[in-house]
């Protein structure tokens, strides 16, 4: 294994952190509310970091997402990327490649999931009816992949016949909304093992966005308790505060390391659906104890709702629903080992 970012990666990474790090202040979100930030996302666009992707492999988009996560940037860059670009790059016919991707590519269309699939929607005749209670940035969205209960994988147009969508506000700012269908027309995308490559992909990319998230958090409780005194000397000298931050650097180098495994693997082709549930499982169990450190850590500071490191707590508290929670991803991990799943 090697995860050691290429020049194309280490390029696209720090221009992104240039970019997120200018636009995604803490006054900008604040302003955003909930919703997304249409001008974060024309840079994002304009600086070609959505069509990199192609090129960058999903190894590259999990290095990306991180920056995103350090400032919990409210843009649909994750659901674009691993519900549009990589599964039309990979499953997608020449004829939906050269129509979708450029397209996703300026910010002309956006792209999510209605993941994992849970058996809600069905397809028939080329149209699909049922709902997904929610759908990340289902509000920015112009495309929709969605599982049929057979694991079919299709697109839909929110604003196709028979679409209807609504909001719903999540946790984290996710311009989330829920989606019913009623003999919506579709379109196919891929054959058998899209879904489960989509699926593998998308949680390496979430957590690759937890371990933003978690090191965002983290990097501002050090700077709060390197700077606030008690008894005459910084907080950070404190024995316990020490045991506590080093926890959570642990945790969140577990994530990290686990989801660029997992990344390295799809790209270079080798079973990986293991790799993606472990990754899941420490973004969501790890994540939810590094973000409740990083409020921790900052005493009473933490409680304050208008508070910066309290965004990185929705955050992480929404990944970890978003992924399943982490009793449910042991469950599924442990039934894919049982069954003699490819390592």
């Amino acid at each position: 294994m090697d995860f050691r970012p290429t020049e194309e990666q280490a390029a696209a990474v720090g221009l992104a952190a240039r970019i997120f790090s200018d636009l995604a202040t803490p006054e900008r979100l604040a302003a955003a509310g909930t919703g997304s930030d249409a001008e974060l996302w024309k840079a994002l666009t304009a600086a070609g970091l959505i069509t990199a992707v192609e090129e960058t492999g999903l190894l590259g988009l999990v290095l990306l997402l991180e920056e995103q996560g350090r400032t919990t940037a409210q843009v649909p860059y994750a659901a674009t990327c691993a519900y549009g670009i990589l599964p039309l790059a990979a499953h997608g016919t020449a004829e939906q490649r050269a129509r979708l991707l450029p397209a996703l590519g300026t910010g002309e269309a956006v792209a999510t999931g209605a993941f994992p699939a849970r058996g809600r929607i069905t397809a028939g005749g080329g149209r699909l009816t049922g709902t997904a209670p929610v759908v990340p940035w289902l509000r920015d969205a112009t495309h929709v992949l969605v599982p049929d209960a057979d694991r079919g994988l299709w697109l839909v147009r929110t604003d196709a016949p028979g679409v209807r969508t609504s909001p719903v506000e999540t946790t984290a700012p996710w311009s989330a909304g829920r989606l019913e269908l009623s003999g919506a027309e579709a379109e196919p995308l891929g054959a058998d093992g899209a879904y489960e490559d989509t699926l593998a992909a998308a949680r390496t990319a979430f957590a690759g966005l937890q371990a933003g998230v978690c090191a965002g958090s983290l990097a501002r409780a050090v700077a709060h308790t390197s700077t606030r005194e008690q008894f005459g000397r910084p907080l950070s000298t404190h024995q316990a505060v020490m045991l506590r931050a080093a926890d959570a650097h642990m945790d969140t180098e577990a994530i990290r390391v686990t989801t660029y495994e997992a990344a390295w693997r799809i790209d270079q082709g080798l079973p990986a659906r293991e790799h993606a549930l472990t990754a899941a499982w420490w973004a969501s169990e790890a994540g939810k104890r590094v973000v409740h450190a990083g409020q921790h850590l900052h005493g009473g500071t933490g409680a304050d709702l208008d508070h910066p490191v309290h965004r990185h707590f929705l955050w992480g508290r929404q990944l970890d629903a978003y992924l399943g929670c982490g009793s449910e991803l042991l469950a599924e991990l442990g039934t894919s080992l049982a069954e003699g799943g490819p390592a």
